[in-house]
């Protein structure tokens, strides 16, 4: 895929539009999932599918069979986590 760079305005409850011909090229509809990764002052969207999903969540899930973790705990610690 070619390198395109496009410019959007962000509105006051902080949605931007996706350019037309950026949405067309990577085949984003409405229900598309994407990932936002935030590093320093760069901010990187990727479409999300079922592939990459499981790429994404393979470390994750290892280091969690490592530490002993259930998938049962994952609620008990965002609960903790949102009420701190």
């Amino acid at each position: 895929m070619a390198e395109k760079i496009e410019l959007a305005t962000m509105s006051a409850r902080g949605q931007v539009c996706i350019p037309t011909g950026i949405r067309e090229d990577m085949g984003l509809e409405t229900g598309t999932k994407v990932l936002f990764c935030l590093s320093d002052d760069t901010l990187i969207m990727k479409k999300v599918t079922a592939g990459t999903f499981a790429a994404i969540t393979k470390p994750l899930k290892e280091e969690a069979k490592k530490a002993g973790l259930k998938e049962a705990d994952v609620a008990r610690i965002v609960h903790r986590a949102r009420k701190s």
